[in-house]
């Protein structure tokens, strides 16, 4: 037999022993081991504060931070492999066309193109005279500066931050508007209760612990999700849910799919079909009032418009009540159940802790919106452990915030420009379709003429929708420059790639986490850059050099200068807020963090609190300054596709719908278990969840059978869009008519470059849609989306997407 990279760690002992990790346990006794002659450090990640080992130069090995031992996450063994893998972008490359013939190269040639080694000064050269000839042709419109996406974290190396700066200073570009990843609830919550509650500090869990007589997780799986955070995460979610399991109180999972959340707890599956929960949750109202559960003091004295959404929920404009009943033929989720569970919620005190993944569907601010108003109709908004949540599964949203004082950064700084687009609309649609007029939360945005992407700090080959739409806009700009560490498809479709560095190749400083505040962590460079790798900051230094403003934008500081006035500046704010931080030496020569304290009255912490108690001196930002059932400024708007109040809205695809009849499943995508997005799948942690070298596919029994399918086949999902291929697995964690495959694998087609391939190792959005939520919001409608699913009876291709391409 012959032994494998592959098959060694798929079979070996250890392995083995991380696959059957429980979440709650302690990765110590993996990671753990004497190692001669090294040095050691902290550093930070989006999954945690970590320490690192270094031997010899080399990073060696991977520890959890001492204090998070309770639920460090496995992610972190990957981080070597990556740091190390043959995918990393060595040095900086232009695509063969485009060194020939600039931005008059054949554009098609994106993806399958292969690259040609230059020096750095080329480098900077080459990018600094196309800024400067599309500025000059076309005006400062015709720049793009790409997303704003899961970069590394540090408060210096924040790509995108870094991208902006040397942007604004040429004299302005594109920029986004809003989040891809809560787009319409960016947009919708500021509406209903002035605020954006998805980023806030939720209600503590110790109040939850101990006042929340029911829980209902609407889509949320706090497991999985709570590994990460934009900033480092310290993992106290994970005491507080083995605190609940322990106590006992009962939790349900509102999901098409049974989580490791919900398995962990217990809990009682309710599985609608897919991107109906507004359906449901408005026949969850329907039964509060007509059984005069809701509280009608609550909404009466701390919410406007009830009485105007009443006759949409009772039927009376429509003549279509929102029962039970109406809502059993639209969820499937029985008439009986549905009361029950409203009866339930308004009997004790209850919990919402919901999701993002229920607005990244059409008409997605629906789902929001009917959320609030069920929350406030059973009357507990501002209770302790009552009310509802939308941060429980991100970030550890509920953990004990600490005195601390905020860390800052590198600013961005001014854009000259004002144009703007939705992020959701900035790629695609805009690319395509210049010129066209569109609305967005009541103004009038008309896509600019883009003619250069610069793109530092995302994957746009992986999180945007309709890959084959996507791969035809993408031809369309003259020119493409992409900062990337490693050989992503985003970086093969660029014209010009420059190789950035990774966390362990340079300084940094940070905060952990960005609810609780409580730790400064630094981030020392532990090893020296691979290859002729930089860091953003020396690559955007180098540019700006180029185009004559280099004082400006580093403003005389050099990389530790930066990182040491960061600092300096949380420390006088601390220092008046009597906490005493240490001194910069001390502090990045000692421990390597420093530790806010938690004051007592952290685990009283209540959402809304302080409204309940009075809303006339603690308004919200809504224009009553209550919650709004109802929305007179939504209604001047006029959109069709968005009513002044929560309302159900069949979806563009949808298990009702006649669109069954060719594609008759529904394809969900949440967020993987073993990676950020793409991130770390280009390490050996695939092995822990690949079927066939493919993205798993969960199918159930029922579905399966029907198509002939078993565990570890290889098969091809499919609609009118696209296609790609998967690993089936066979589970009853997963109703009729769904199927799931993770976001975030990276895309590798069988025919490079070329519009209508197909994707070997299965990413998601080969087939989903590219629409916008609504013209309120715009936002992405990823978890809407019908395909068919066949095995795949051909030899399976080998997958190539880890390979770098010709040249490199």
């Amino acid at each position: 037999m012959t032994i494998t990279r592959r098959s060694f760690l798929r079979d070996s002992a250890v392995l083995g022993a991380l696959t059957a990790l429980p979440p709650m346990a302690s990765a110590h006794s993996l990671l753990t081991g004497p190692l001669l002659d090294s040095t050691t450090r902290l550093t930070a990640t989006h999954w945690g504060i970590i320490r690192a080992y270094v031997e010899s130069g080399r990073l060696s090995r991977i520890a959890p931070f001492e204090k998070d031992a309770f639920a460090p996450s496995p992610v972190i063994q990957g981080f070597i492999d990556r740091v190390y893998s043959s995918t990393r972008v060595r040095y900086p490359m232009v695509r063969k066309g485009f060194l020939k013939d600039g931005f008059k190269s054949d554009r098609t040639m994106r993806g399958k193109d292969e690259f040609v080694r230059v020096s750095w000064d080329e480098a900077f050269d080459l990018v600094a005279k196309e800024l400067e000839r599309v500025k000059k042709t076309y005006g400062n419109t015709a720049i793009h500066s790409g997303s704003t996406d899961w970069h590394s974290v540090g408060k210096l190396h924040n790509s995108p931050v870094l991208l902006r700066r040397m942007l604004g200073l040429h004299g302005g570009f594109v920029d986004n508007t809003g989040d891809f990843s809560v787009a319409a609830a960016m947009v919708i919550l500021p509406h209903i209760v002035g605020g954006t509650d998805f980023y806030s500090q939720q209600t503590a869990w110790e109040s939850v612990l101990t006042n929340t007589d029911l829980v209902v997780l609407w889509g949320a799986t706090l497991f999985k999700n709570n590994q990460i955070g934009w900033e480092p995460t310290d993992h106290s979610g994970y005491e507080a849910m083995q605190k609940l399991k322990e106590k006992g109180t009962p939790v349900i999972s509102v999901d098409p799919r049974m989580t490791d959340t919900a398995e962990y707890f217990g809990a009682e599956w309710i599985a609608p079909r897919p991107n109906t929960d507004t359906a449901l949750m408005l026949a969850l109202a329907h039964t509060l009032y007509t059984e005069k559960l809701y509280d009608e003091t609550f909404v009466n004295t701390y919410t406007v418009g009830f009485k105007k959404f009443l006759p949409y929920l009772l039927g009376e404009t429509d003549k279509t009540p929102k029962t039970p009943e109406w809502a059993e033929a639209i969820t499937t989720v029985k008439a009986d159940d549905i009361r029950n569970l409203a009866r339930r919620m308004a009997k004790g005190r209850t919990m919402i802790m919901s999701g993002w993944a229920i607005q990244r569907q059409d008409h997605g601010e629906q789902s929001y919106w009917a959320l609030v108003t069920l929350a406030a109709m059973v009357g507990q908004i501002g209770l302790p452990g009552g009310g509802f949540g939308m941060s429980y599964h991100y970030a550890n949203g509920g953990s004990l915030t600490a005195k601390h004082a905020a860390l800052g950064g590198i600013a961005a700084g001014d854009n000259p420009v004002a144009e703007h687009v939705p992020y959701a609309r900035g790629l695609s649609d805009m690319l395509l379709n210049p010129g066209t007029t569109i609305d967005y939360n009541g103004e009038k945005i008309t896509y600019p003429d883009i003619k250069l992407i610069y793109w530092a700090g995302g994957n746009a080959f992986t999180h945007q929708m309709d890959r084959n739409k996507q791969i035809k806009a993408w031809q369309k700009p003259e020119t493409i420059i992409v900062n990337e560490p490693y050989w992503t498809a985003t970086a093969k479709f660029a014209d010009i790639v420059l190789p950035v560095n990774t966390t362990f190749e340079r300084n940094d400083v940070v905060q952990a986490s960005e609810y609780s505040g409580r730790y400064v962590v630094a981030m020392p460079k532990l090893i020296d850059s691979q290859f002729e790798s930089k860091s953003d900051f020396e690559i955007f230094t180098g540019i700006a050099d180029k185009l004559g403003f280099k004082d400006k934008y580093t403003e005389g500081k050099d990389e530790m200068g930066w990182i040491q006035s960061i600092y300096e500046e949380a420390l006088a704010a601390a220092s008046k807020d009597g906490i005493a931080m240490p001194a910069f030496a001390d502090f990045w020569g000692g421990d390597g963090f420093f530790e806010f304290p938690v004051p007592d009255d952290a685990k009283d912490y209540v959402t809304y609190a302080d409204f309940r108690k009075d809303p006339i001196a603690n308004p919200l930002g809504t224009p009553s300054g209550k919650i709004e059932i109802y929305s007179l400024e939504i209604e001047k708007f006029g959109y069709d596709d968005c009513p002044p109040h929560p309302t159900w809205m069949e979806p563009i695809e949808w298990l009702g719908s006649d669109k069954t009849k060719k594609h008759p499943l529904h394809i969900v995508s949440p967020h993987p278990k073993y990676r950020l997005h793409s991130q770390m799948d280009n390490t050996w942690l695939r092995d822990l969840y690949e079927v066939g070298e493919r993205e798993p596919l969960w199918i159930s029994p029922d579905d399966a059978k029907t198509r002939g399918i078993e565990s570890g086949d290889i098969v091809r999902v499919f609609n009118d869009r696209g296609a790609l291929l998967a690993g089936a697995i066979v589970t009853d964690r997963i109703r009729n008519g769904v199927v799931m495959l993770q976001e975030g694998a990276w895309y590798d087609p069988d025919k490079p470059g070329e519009a209508g391939a197909m994707c070997k190792h299965g990413n998601i959005n080969l087939v989903t849609i590219d629409k916008g939520t609504s013209k309120l919001a715009q936002g992405n409608i990823a978890n809407t989306a019908l395909v068919d699913v066949e095995k795949y009876k051909e030899v399976p291709p080998p997958v190539t997407a880890f390979m770098p391409p010709a040249g490199a």
